[in-house]
């Protein structure tokens, strides 16, 4: 089944589908249980969350492309130095001590007031819930460059059965803090699974795990270079997504321009996982064509995944102009509206994030960093410069101004993408 493109999109639309609903829940449980202000102070927690996942520099995607060429067995003669067994346990390491780090910001941040709310061990366990991602991230690009998704998904899909049954039981009386705390520990458990599974599969032995000083010097020695253009990408990308929480959070109080971003940051999320397992399936196939010099294969593999990508927008946009109102009155628990105008800019900014998507997640693959960073600096800029821009020159429609501005910026951001992928079929 693993060779199986098609088997394969299945397995993983339907693990999308789960992800969409636990993140959906996560809003549809706390917007009823947490008052509108702490909803608020939640929904920049999540943000939080976002950049720390993020943070991880792009690591994974580098760990993706160095053990499936490993894998494949195109790398004994890499200019790179190869891929060292090492090398994993030093990547863990190194998201562990990220984890500590924005875990030790988030304390500081309650402690000091930066964050306000009266339940700070349901903000803290939740945050670590969210971290949880990093690792099994890691572990889930491992078991893929090593032909081992259909493992991930089957335990990623009872992960989030199992946390999404105890977000539902929130509503049923259950403390919103065991019922976090519960999602941890099953996290937890699946993956240290998938990590013993991928030791076993690589031949590993406990000490390659804890050889850090040699793991550490290979990745020092050929690392650098991907890891200096993979994070600033990274920064770059975790900014543009983002900031507009925070920027909106200082340019206004009023609740709804928030709501209104985090209900299109949903759907992009959304998008952008439906993208991502599409592209995900097709990836053995486009690495190898790609590492085989097969132009016209790789032509054809990224044409495809280009049209399902477009396919999923347009479906996605027509959907959300039929009931985006309905589901964003019931998400919110009707504490905001939305209109046509909102509606229609989200679906046209949700089209061209699609390129974006097929565009980043297969060049990522490829080990494309520097040239990703360059495609992402007019993104960041629009980003940045969407919510000040709409205040100064829309301040008595601020929001529509807003989402218009942060459209045109995903518009012309998929422009550079359509580019980069035609020069890299021609490559």
């Amino acid at each position: 089944m693993e060779a199986s493109a098609r088997i394969l999109a299945l397995v993983k639309l339907a693990n999308v589908g789960l992800v969409m609903i636990w993140g959906f829940a996560v809003t549809f449980v706390f917007v009823r249980v947490l008052p509108l202000a702490e909803f608020q102070a939640f929904l920049l927690l999540v943000a939080f969350g976002n950049f720390t996942i993020s943070a991880e520099f792009g690591l994974t995607s580098i760990i993706y492309a160095r053990l499936r060429r490993f894998w494949l067995g195109n790398d004994e003669d890499a200019a790179d130095g190869g891929f060292r067994l090492e090398e994993m346990g030093v990547l863990f390491l190194f998201l562990g001590l990220l984890i500590v780090g924005a875990v030790v910001i988030l304390l500081g941040a309650l402690a000091l007031g930066g964050l306000h709310t009266a339940m700070p061990m349901l903000f803290l366990l939740f945050f670590l819930t969210a971290c949880l991602n990093l690792p099994a991230l890691l572990a889930k690009r491992a078991l893929a460059a090593i032909d081992g998704n259909f493992l991930w998904e089957g335990l990623d899909c009872a992960r989030r059965l199992v946390t999404i049954g105890l977000l539902a039981a929130i509503l049923f009386g259950l403390d919103p803090r065991l019922s976090v705390a519960l999602q941890l520990a099953v996290s937890v458990a699946v993956i240290g699974y998938a990590i013993v599974h991928v030791h076993r599969r690589l031949g590993m032995n406990r000490n390659q795990w804890f050889a850090f000083r040699v793991g550490g010097g290979h990745v020092r020695r050929h690392y650098l270079r991907d890891i200096g253009a993979s994070a600033a990408f990274t920064v770059s990308d975790i900014v543009a997504y983002n900031a507009p929480y925070f920027t909106i959070a200082m340019a206004t109080s009023d609740a709804r321009p928030m709501l209104l971003f985090d209900f299109f940051f949903k759907m992009s999320r959304s998008l952008s996982m439906l993208v991502r397992a599409m592209v995900e399936a097709a990836l053995p196939r486009i690495t190898r064509a790609y590492h085989a010099g097969e132009s016209a294969r790789l032509r054809q593999l990224l044409t495809r995944a280009l049209g399902a990508a477009l396919f999923f927008a347009l479906a996605g946009s027509a959907l959300l102009m039929l009931v985006g109102g309905w589901l964003f009155d019931k998400l919110f628990d009707g504490r905001a509206t939305i209109d046509q105008a909102d509606l229609g800019l989200t679906a046209l900014a949700l089209v061209a994030l699609s390129v974006i998507c097929v565009s980043v997640y297969v060049q990522a693959a490829l080990g494309r960093f520097a040239h990703l960073l360059q495609r992402s600096l007019p993104f960041l800029a629009g980003s940045l410069l969407s919510v000040p821009l709409a205040g100064v020159f829309w301040p008595d429609r601020f929001d529509l101004g807003f989402l218009g501005l942060y459209a045109l910026t995903l518009m012309l951001a998929a422009g550079l993408h359509l580019t980069s992928l035609r020069r890299l079929v021609r490559a």
